[in-house]
């Protein structure tokens, strides 16, 4: 029996796992560290607690395991994706890692738009420039950080510093480079127009490779810290959503999948390459060699849901304690009793502004229709139709964009809920299915890691062979017209108060 390791290095913490070549887990380990935020808006990280955290944890689970070193195939690396990692000339982190949640290049943004235009930076980056996405962070180090600047030698994102760590290598993959903003995204190579552009010199990045290919191997040292064998395979890996992608199985078109954490992510599969030139979704290179996806985002998914929870549900909470089940489970049970359309009442889930497909931080929460007929078991049900509606909105982006979806997987916290994967299911109009595994990035790079190493021929035979489905929920024939009545008033919503809200904004 062969055995592949998968390490995903998140922003709370980094979680190895190490798997059998079937996919079954045989050993987990998570070491958390922490986020500095120096000033309102920033977010740092030390990249020596990502690299502390990897190595502990490999060591955890080859110990914990017993697994002859011998035995294991491979390893991948799954990351928090737009990370800012640079290196001196003798490979000293020069300062903390700027983290994709990081919200001051305001400035670095307009500068990249006048120097490359918007329409030219969607066309050979496949997004707009965006304020957690890494070019606009080298930027802003550039213009106010200048002598640290002047001593990088070596750009690297987060996952990436870690390969570095076990291999000794400089390289990144197509799926991680993507969100850098400096790949030729149709292409999947560096843009030297980009870079140029910009004055970022190229022969500061790494090596592109494809997310399955073998990008180095571990070196004696790491092997004597890790417990693994000196020359161990380490695969490119992927961004997060990427590795998540594959974990899920979503590795051929007409697969996509859906996550409702505290955003939400619609995310497809497309053998083709296809571009909003609205910049209303992001596309990025697949970790599937010579394939891409589209990924569209909305800011409160989930959150929507724990606000409501939060302050308007302590009957709820305190009831769920006694019971020893879920809040959340409670609240299911609460908005299953109210039928489609919450009786005639919409939310709009837009607490922390909108990404897809409206593109507005001024957007903002909404209750609309509501009556003193409306109970809070109304109001609960409409908070959850209007994240599904929100997450429809993606799904009506792909088509434009001739990307179509007849295979949804659902994942996330929001994934768990019966009644959330039936609303899903009803708005998509085709079936919504969970995963067996619940360990998704690192699967999924563990199954990138496996194909490296010869196991399987292919990424989609990969999946096809370790991802097994748990539950499916079909689309019910008679509530689908039903959901699309309340989808179109819903979308009607936003432009009648787009105006309005960006005068609440200037209040």
């Amino acid at each position: 029996m062969a055995y592949v390791i998968g390490v995903d290095c998140g922003t709370s913490g980094t979680k190895t796992v190490l798997f059998d070549e079937k996919g079954t887990v045989i050993s987990s380990v998570t070491i958390e560290y922490p986020m500095y935020q120096p000033k309102n808006g920033y977010a740092e990280q030390d990249p020596a607690d990502w690299a502390n955290a990897m190595i502990n944890t490999i060591k955890a689970v080859m110990t914990k395991s017993g697994v002859n070193k011998e035995d294991v195939a491979g390893v991948g690396i799954s990351g928090q994706m737009h990370g800012l990692v640079m290196l001196d000339k003798d490979n000293n982190v020069l300062r903390k890692s700027i983290i994709w949640c990081d919200q001051r290049t305001a400035a670095e943004v307009e500068e990249m738009n006048e120097k490359l235009g918007r329409e030219k930076l969607i066309k050979i980056t496949a997004n707009p420039a965006l304020t957690g996405w890494t070019a606009a962070k080298i930027l802003w180090v550039k213009n106010n950080e200048p002598d640290i600047y002047e001593k990088c030698r070596h750009i690297l994102l987060p996952k990436d510093y870690l390969r570095f760590i076990l291999t000794g290598e400089y390289a990144t993959e197509v799926s991680d480079a993507s969100g850098m903003q400096l790949l030729d995204v149709p292409n999947r190579c560096w843009s030297k127009e980009v870079c140029d552009t910009l004055g970022i010199d190229m022969s500061m990045l790494g090596k592109v490779y494809e997310s399955c290919d073998v990008t180095g191997k571990v070196t004696k040292k790491m092997a004597e810290l890790t417990g693994l064998k000196d020359g161990t395979i380490v695969v490119g890996g992927a961004g997060d959503n990427a590795a998540a992608a594959i974990g899920t199985g979503v590795a051929e078109d007409g697969k996509a999948f859906t996550t409702i954490g505290t955003s939400g992510v619609v995310f497809a599969h497309t053998s083709s390459i296809s571009i909003d030139p609205k910049g209303r979704v992001h596309t990025c290179c697949a970790a599937v060699p010579n394939a891409w996806h589209v990924m569209g985002v909305t800011q409160g998914a989930g959150l929507s849901l724990k606000w409501f929870r939060d302050n308007f549900c302590n009957a709820e909470k305190e009831t769920a304690k006694c019971m020893g089940v879920d809040e959340y489970y409670l609240m299911d049970k609460e908005a299953e009793k109210v039928p489609v359309g919450a009786n005639r009442l919409l939310y709009l889930p837009y607490l922390m502004g909108e990404r897809t497909p409206h593109l507005d931080p001024d957007a903002r929460g909404v209750f609309f229709g509501l009556s003193a007929m409306h109970t809070k078991r109304d109001m609960l049900r409409a908070v959850m139709e209007g994240v599904s509606y929100s997450l429809r909105d993606c799904v009506e982006v792909f088509r434009e964009m001739d990307i179509n979806v007849s295979d949804m997987m659902a994942c996330g916290g929001g994934g768990s809920s019966p009644l959330w994967r039936s609303m899903l299911a009803d708005l998509y109009n085709c079936p919504v299915k969970t995963a067996s595994s619940k360990e998704g990035p690192a699967l999924g790079v563990a199954l990138l890691a496996a194909t490296g190493a010869g196991i399987y021929s292919s990424v989609p035979e990969a999946c096809k062979a370790v991802v097994k489905t748990d539950k499916v929920q079909q689309p019910e024939a008679e509530r689908v017209p039903e959901y699309e009545k309340y989808y179109k008033l819903y979308t009607e919503i936003y432009p009648a108060l787009k105006a309005e809200f960006a005068k609440l904004a200037k209040m």
